[in-house]
This record gives C-alpha cells, sequence and structure tokens, in this order.
C-alpha cells in the first residue's frame, strides 16, 4: 500500500521539524501586534480601563494638551498613566515597524541598548521591530505570490497540455515573448508613472513568474491525457474541463507540490532584491531589503546589516530544507 503524501513527508524527521520551526516563526511574526507595539496592552488611569491597541486615544484623555493621538512614548504621558495610583501594561517591545521615538537621546542610527534590543536604523526606528515586520511581510507576498503564480502556471500548463496542437503551440510562443520582456525595467517604468506598492509589486511579478511552472503542468497533462482512465472518461461523455480538473490535475500535482517551497523562497528573494532597489515595499512599511540598503549606506551600523543578514538566510535555509523534504516525500510516494 502506496503511502499517502502527509506520512512520507513526516518521515523526512529534519524537514518536518524544520516546517514547525518556520510555522513558529511565521506565527510569532504574525502575532507581532500583541508583543512589538509602541501602544500599551492596556491602561488604568483615574480609575478608567483604556485598551489602546483596540482603539486609539488623545492626549488630553491623560494629562496633555493637545488633541491628538497619545504618543505613549512621550515621558510625560508615561509618568501620567504610570504614577499617583495609575498603571499601564507595556509591551515587551514598546516599538513597532514605524515607531519613531523623538525623545531618544542617542543619535540614530543608534547601537544596541536597554530601550533598543537591536538598535534603530538611520531613520530611528527600531531594528527589531522592522525584522519582525519585515519578516512578516516578506512571507506573506511570496504566499500571496506564490498562490496567484501558481494558479496561472496550472491554468496555462493545463490548457496546454491537455488540448496541444494550435492551442499549445500559441500558448507556447506568446509566453516565449512574454517572458523575453525585461520585467525589470517594466517595473522601473510603471513606477515612474505609478507610486510604488504591494499590490503594483505583485502584478507585475504574478504575470512573470507563472510560466516556469507551466511548463511542467504541461508536461505533465501531455503524458496524463493518453491514461486508460481518461479516455475511459472521454467515452462516457464527459466534458473536457471535467476531465481536466477532476481527472488529470490531481495526478499531475508533482512538480506543483515539489517546486512550492522554492517558489516562496524565490519570491522572498526577488521582494527583498527589489525593495533593496528602492521599488517594493515602501518606505513607511518595514522590509528586509530596506534594512540591506540602510546598512549599505550606514557600514558603520553592523546592528543593520548583521540581524538582516541572519533573518533573510535563516529564511531560505529554512524553506530550501523543506523544499527537499517535499521533493524527497514525493519521491517515496511513488516509489512505493
Amino acid at each position: 500500500m502506496k503511502p499517502t503524501f502527509q506520512a512520507a513527508f513526516k518521515q523526512q524527521k529534519k524537514a518536518y521539524a524544520v516546517l514547525h520551526i518556520f510555522l513558529i516563526l511565521f506565527l510569532i511574526s504574525l502575532l507581532a501586534p500583541l508583543w512589538c507595539n509602541d501602544k500599551p496592552l492596556v491602561i488604568h488611569y483615574q480609575n478608567n480601563h483604556y485598551f489602546p491597541l483596540l482603539k486609539d486615544y488623545y492626549e488630553t484623555q491623560f494629562g496633555g494638551d493637545f488633541e491628538t493621538p497619545a504618543d505613549y512614548l512621550d515621558p510625560y504621558i508615561h509618568q501620567n498613566i504610570t504614577s499617583n495610583g495609575n498603571w499601564a501594561i507595556y509591551l515587551p517591545n514598546p516599538y513597532n515597524d514605524r515607531t519613531l521615538n523623538d525623545f531618544d537621546a542617542v543619535p540614530n542610527p543608534a547601537p544596541p541598548s536597554k530601550q533598543h534590543w537591536l538598535g534603530t536604523d538611520d531613520v530611528g526606528h527600531d531594528v527589531l521591530a522592522r525584522l519582525v515586520y519585515g519578516f512578516r511581510n516578506s512571507v506573506l507576498f511570496a504566499l500571496v505570490l506564490t498562490f496567484f503564480a501558481t494558479a496561472l502556471g496550472i491554468f496555462f500548463g493545463a490548457i496546454q497540455g491537455f488540448f496541444g496542437g494550435k492551442v499549445d503551440l500559441i500558448i507556447q510562443r506568446l509566453s516565449e515573448i512574454w517572458g523575453g520582456l525585461p520585467e525589470l525595467y517594466l517595473l522601473i517604468i510603471l513606477t515612474s508613472f505609478f507610486t510604488p506598492s504591494l499590490i503594483l509589486l505583485l502584478i507585475l511579478l504574478t504575470l512573470f513568474s507563472w510560466m516556469g511552472l507551466a511548463d511542467y503542468v504541461r508536461a505533465e497533462f501531455l503524458k496524463n491525457r493518453q491514461q486508460d482512465y481518461v479516455m475511459a472518461a472521454r467515452s462516457m461523455g464527459v466534458s473536457s474541463w471535467r476531465i481536466m480538473w477532476r481527472h488529470i490535475l490531481p495526478n499531475s500535482l508533482t512538480p506543483v507540490l515539489a517546486f512550492l517551497p522554492f517558489r516562496i523562497s524565490g519570491a522572498v528573494l526577488a521582494l527583498t532584491s527589489l525593495d533593496f532597489l528602492g521599488l517594493g515595499i515602501p518606505n513607511n512599511r518595514a522590509g528586509l531589503g530596506n534594512l540591506l540598503a540602510q546598512g549599505k549606506d550606514n557600514l558603520d551600523a553592523w546592528w543593520i546589516t548583521l540581524p538582516t543578514f541572519i533573518v533573510l538566510t535563516v529564511m531560505l535555509l529554512l524553506l530550501v530544507i523543506i523544499g527537499e523534504g517535499v521533493r524527497q516525500s514525493l519521491d517515496v510516494h511513488r516509489q512505493a
């Protein structure tokens, strides 16, 4: 009896353990607003309770002078909410990826200290917060890009492989022409007309990322469309689209699953590279490439470059190990 993919993957103990490590790190990054935020968890002020994570409050509610959102790093506000019977529960790292502490005494970029565990960048953002949120943004972007690019690759590859003939020839020639376009130049041109954003980047990368996978899906469909179960379905009058998606596709997913982790790591690298060039995540959002660019501009600020390099290396290493485990699991599944 052939083992299922899940059972075969569990036998790859290293990859299985690494998958859990990656999921734990990703979960920690998703929960970053609950432990890496410039707003206290709860405030008890003058017999009232406030929850800044859920609602914005003006500083006048805590003894301030202006009708502006409260800056909980302001020493005056901090003293008001932590003295005279008042109290506040601050999060372990009281900074998020966009926090600028105007009350820091050390010029930016500041080295690691009790206030900033990994120091600050040249703008004044907390490096630890930027790393955590940058990790989250990179993984989320890579997952979304991989999903849409994989869906397009499966769609076009399935059509080419199932119908063949002129349909295959026309799509193949058009994809070769499209793939020959300079992707980076197109991105530079588009960003000169539109404000750089993750949506624009996602659309452009999706339009170029599906072609590699489509070739593998096409080959699987070309092979499987001649199988007996396909011929039987044709003789029973089953529609071509139903045969493609209900019968051939489940038996053609081996290359999709095998390359999935590598496509995710490739998407992370693409976002980091474009972010490094200033074409990726906007500067008001955390990005690993932006941190690397700041490290290049501030070679003496090792606390910017070194942690970013470690985070990026560990992330890609975990994805590669998972990918190798998936590939070996598929081989075991076929040979069992």
